[in-house]
């Protein structure tokens, strides 16, 4: 799915607006064009305070299906929702530390370089691993041939400024490079 259908379910969710304090960003497959069935709307949120956060989300959740919420044992105990709007999946994902350093954003953001750079062709290729049944981040590490495990792969290529970026997708032998 993608284009209207999820941007419909994301504004009549009213996420965005409900946790507006929380400083929301949009994340994922959508906005990348790189859902498939079954891919949620995940949205990252800055929670410093867990039980605020939680409070705003179980306060909301009448409006949606299949409503459950977490909350991780780790350091910063993020706290999770998941629930369906007009039959979309969503995630959202409040954690302690601003979004920019959560490592979804940090993902989503190579990821969204890597796309713009390589073009379309990374983008199939990326697609048809996904197709397949691969999460995101395992479909580009695997596309790109990076060693180790995916998620760290990913971050390790955050700091890199377009040119590395454009030698990894040559070096790698990617579509697009």
């Amino acid at each position: 799915m993608s284009g209207p259908d999820w941007r419909a379910a994301l504004d009549a969710s009213g996420v965005l607006r409900r946790l507006a304090c929380f400083d929301p960003h949009v994340a994922g497959t959508f906005p990348l064009g790189l859902a498939v069935p079954g891919s949620d709307i995940d949205v990252l949120c800055h929670a410093p305070d867990a039980d605020a956060f939680a409070a705003a989300l179980w306060e909301g959740r009448g409006d949606f299906d299949h409503f459950a919420m977490w909350q991780w044992k780790r350091a910063d105990r993020p706290v999770i929702a998941t629930f369906r709007v007009a039959g979309v999946p969503f995630e959202i994902f409040g954690q302690a530390r601003p979004v920019r350093e959560q490592h979804g954003w940090r993902h989503f953001w190579v990821e969204k370089r890597l796309l713009r750079l390589g073009g379309e062709d990374l983008r199939e290729a990326v697609m048809t691993v996904r197709r397949q049944g691969a999460k995101t981040e395992p479909a580009f590490a695997q596309v790109l041939g990076l060693e180790g495990g995916p998620y760290r792969a990913m971050l390790d290529l955050e700091d890199l400024d377009d040119a590395g970026l454009l030698d990894v997708l040559k070096v790698k032998g990617s579509p697009g490079g």
